[in-house]
């Protein structure tokens, strides 16, 4: 899902049906605009500056998972990230992640997917709902 302004990102929040609050808004606008998943920790501190408390920024990502708008992802560190679900995508249509294992960055690989022999092979096992890729980022390499 790609909002490109604030009142697409208040009518969408609308119509997954909660209130657009200036909080609610200003996290959305944020994690549509962030390269990768956010963790509690990155969005409290960027609405920080708004005046938003930790609280308000948590219970707002756990509002907006819980009504789609956002997907919670746990990429094998036991921190949540967050990140908007897009067009056509639901909350377990997620897309691949590249995780460093030295810096811990985390880096969205929208454009991988798995090959028609992956799928078949891996349906007689179960429905594959993430892809995680583990190595050394460029900075670390």
């Amino acid at each position: 899902m790609s909002k490109s302004n604030s009142q697409e990102l208040r009518d969408a929040i609308r119509d997954a049906g909660l209130r657009a609050t200036p909080a609610r808004v200003a996290t959305l606008e944020l994690l549509h605009r962030a390269a990768s998943p956010l963790t509690h920790a990155d969005v409290a501190e960027h609405l920080a500056e708004k005046g938003i408390d930790k609280a308000t920024a948590f219970r707002n990502l756990n509002d907006m998972t819980d009504s789609g708008l956002l997907r919670r992802t746990e990429l094998g560190d036991h921190v949540w990230r967050f990140e908007p679900i897009g067009e056509g995508e639901h909350e377990h249509t997620a897309h691949p992640h590249f995780v460093c294992v030295d810096c811990g960055s985390v880096s969205c690989l929208s454009e991988i997917k798995l090959t028609e022999k992956s799928l078949r092979t891996s349906r007689q096992v179960g429905e594959v709902t993430e892809i995680l890729l583990r190595g050394f980022c460029k900075s670390c390499a």
